[in-house]
């Protein structure tokens, strides 16, 4: 071709670039004079299928909060996978080593290691995207056995006031928690009252105070070091004179032992029993997520020495482990009931086995399809 046919062909294909760059913008504009539906972030993000406002906003909520979890969680999986060279008893340490460093624990990292391999040697499998899938089924399977997954709500009383007792060592968000669990009862309608009966650690009545502040509601409190039994009944007596849906209860995190941490519970529980028979409905143990085993050695020592009928756990949003949320489910058997995603206010979410499991592992899902 000559050097003149050369120049018309570049010429004829600037001028076709130039009018498909032209269509492109007027598609773009078109789009964007056309009136869009309005509808909230979170919103857009799920499956519009059935999905209240609310319930959208629960969904995004657990998809930011677990983003850390869900991210080491799948490069850890990942790197399980990066030299296999088929399944053998290296493997299956290896698959141990891999769930206890994300806080699932011993016993149930071991407890599906074996079901692994039992499935796998059944099946006779050896592929390396089916047995992945398998794992996390696994996992997942440990919310849904047996159907029970109904307890995750907390208990109300049909009739008279509601009382929660929250239970914790210091420094976990047990305060915080009730704070934040206010909140999102007095948005809903319940007229709530808070009874500060951590009388031990300095600061805590003024911290509870100053959530009543912001919340809008009241707090029976006393002096520092007074009887927390002596606070909790006229918590109790005030909700039922003045008519009161719920009292959330904070209670001490630090006393000299064991002992002393039943005695006083228990006497705080004949006072609301005795004043509000059936109650109290709920005692929640405040756990830290970040804390891992650890928080693990606190839940079974208040289970030894309370009747706790389930979990708060804080701070899920600040660690890479969230298989700690499946240790409690299968080696304490107790029901995580609320969960913390993030520091606002509103970032206190009951839990929910079905978005947990997305928020932790659909990333990783998506990937291995």
């Amino acid at each position: 071709m000559s050097i003149f046919g050369r120049r018309k062909k570049k010429k004829l294909e600037e001028q076709q670039t130039i009018e498909q760059q032209a269509k492109e913008q007027k598609l773009n504009e078109e789009k964007q004079t056309k009136k869009e539906p309005e509808v909230s972030p979170a919103e857009t993000q799920v499956n519009p299928q059935n999905v209240t406002s609310e319930e959208a906003e629960e969904i995004d909520r657990y998809n930011r909060g677990l983003e850390k979890s869900r991210r080491t969680f799948g490069q850890k999986l990942t790197a399980l996978f990066t030299n296999f060279n088929g399944v053998d008893d290296d493997f299956y340490d290896d698959l141990e080593e891999t769930l206890i460093g994300a806080d699932v624990g011993f016993e149930t990292a071991v407890q599906i290691s074996d079901e692994v391999r039992e499935e796998i040697e059944a099946k006779h499998e050896s592929d390396q995207q089916v047995i992945s899938n398998l794992i996390v089924a696994k996992l997942v399977s440990l919310y849904t056995r047996n159907g029970t997954t109904e307890d995750n709500h907390l208990v109300f009383a049909t009739e008279g006031p509601s009382v929660f007792l929250f239970v914790g060592v210091n420094g976990v968000g047990k305060t915080t928690s009730i704070g934040k669990l206010a909140n999102r009862f007095k948005k809903r309608g319940k007229k709530v009252l808070l009874a500060a009966c951590d009388t031990f650690r300095a600061g805590a009545i003024e911290q509870l105070q100053e959530w009543g502040k912001r919340d809008g509601v009241p707090v029976v409190a006393g002096p520092e070091k007074s009887d927390p039994a002596a606070i909790v009944f006229d918590a109790v007596k005030k909700a039922k004179a003045e008519n009161y849906d719920l009292v959330l209860v904070d209670t001490a995190g630090r006393l000299q032992n064991k002992v002393n941490l039943m005695k006083e519970l228990d006497k705080m529980r004949r006072v609301i029993t005795r004043e509000i028979p059936h109650a109290p409905q709920e005692i929640l143990l405040v756990l830290d997520a970040t804390t891992g085993q650890n928080a693990m050695s606190q839940a079974k020592i208040f289970k030894e020495t309370t009747d706790v009928t389930g979990i708060i756990l804080t701070k899920l949003d600040g660690t890479a482990k969230g298989g700690i949320v499946l240790a409690i489910r299968n080696q304490l058997h107790l029901s995580v009931k609320y969960v913390g995603l993030g520091e606002q206010v509103d970032d206190l979410s009951p839990f929910s086995p079905k978005d947990f499991v997305d928020g932790l592992f659909s990333g990783f899902l998506e990937t291995s399809k």
